[in-house]
């Protein structure tokens, strides 16, 4: 499953990731759950829209749009017995399903739709993990990179499923060297890139965000340039090696690879 904050633009990556696996002969089905979606640039083989979409729940219900999609998600919820079962049940156990969700974070953090829907694939055998999709936007403000780490933190909490966060958009980024930093980020660095950007009264509360980052020990990013192949390529890998995808194929991973470090990450197999 794959979400991306602050936008909904984790349907381009679904695109993308479609393409890419088009081109190399892979099969994948993309499943919208985004009752707002409007348009897509991939086949879509499974649509939330057929059994509920966010235009006529705003005029029949008189909601606003986050209104309206709090209330179709949780109807989603109540109907996954029946009409996502059904929806699902033809697909074999080697089928690769990337579901595209909307792109609003308190899906993940405050309500438990989500929770609800990813224990439900779990019990259906699914080997499930989510995306993050972070825009690179956000490592220009230190204040928003942390907000964006935190962001992922509470979805991780929230859904207890293996995570893989990604910066995207590095097509659109001039000095793409400066962002290394920021894909394992050193706590330290953080702190005082923090508290130079920001009044000494909240000294106390830089300290204690780096501190919550640096205690999990979960976030880190990877970086992806959709332009290039090598890094969804790269990309893909991870999320393969996640859900164990193809365990008894002879899957090639080069994270085992002892000459494979993370100093030539960026420049070499991500394609960044």
């Amino acid at each position: 499953m794959s979400y991306q904050y602050p936008s909904n633009l984790q349907s381009t990556y679904c695109a993308n990731l479609h393409q890419h696996c088009e081109t190399v002969g892979r099969v994948v089905h993309v499943v919208n759950l985004d009752p707002a979606a409007e348009e897509f640039n991939y086949p879509v083989a499974v649509d939330i829209r057929e059994l509920i979409s966010l235009e006529d729940v705003m005029e029949e219900m008189h909601f606003g749009p986050n209104g309206a999609l709090i209330y179709c998600m949780e109807y989603l919820e109540e109907n996954l017995d029946d009409w996502l079962s059904e929806q699902l049940e033809d697909y074999i156990d080697d089928d690769y399903l990337v579901f595209d969700c909307p792109g609003q974070i308190e899906l993940y953090s405050h309500i438990p739709v989500l929770r609800t829907f990813v224990d439900q694939l779990k019990i259906w055998d699914f080997q499930v993990c989510a995306v993050y999709l972070l825009d690179c936007q956000f490592v220009s403000d230190m204040a928003k990179y942390i907000s964006g780490c935190l962001a992922s933190l509470s979805a991780m909490v929230q859904l207890e499923l293996p995570h893989i966060n990604v910066l995207t958009k590095l097509d659109l980024m001039d000095d793409k060297k400066g962002i290394k930093k920021f894909l394992d980020p050193d706590t330290r660095l953080l702190l005082a890139d923090l508290n130079e950007q920001m009044a000494p009264r909240f000294s106390k509360l830089n300290h204690a965000l780096a501190e919550l980052v640096d205690d999990y020990s979960m976030v880190n990013f990877i970086p992806l340039d959709i332009r290039k192949e090598k890094s969804i390529e790269y990309l893909l890998a991870h999320i393969d090696n996640t859900i164990q995808f193809g365990e008894d194929a002879d899957v090639k991973v080069k994270e085992m690879d002892p000459d494979f470090t993370a100093s030539n990450v960026a420049e070499d197999d991500s394609g960044f």
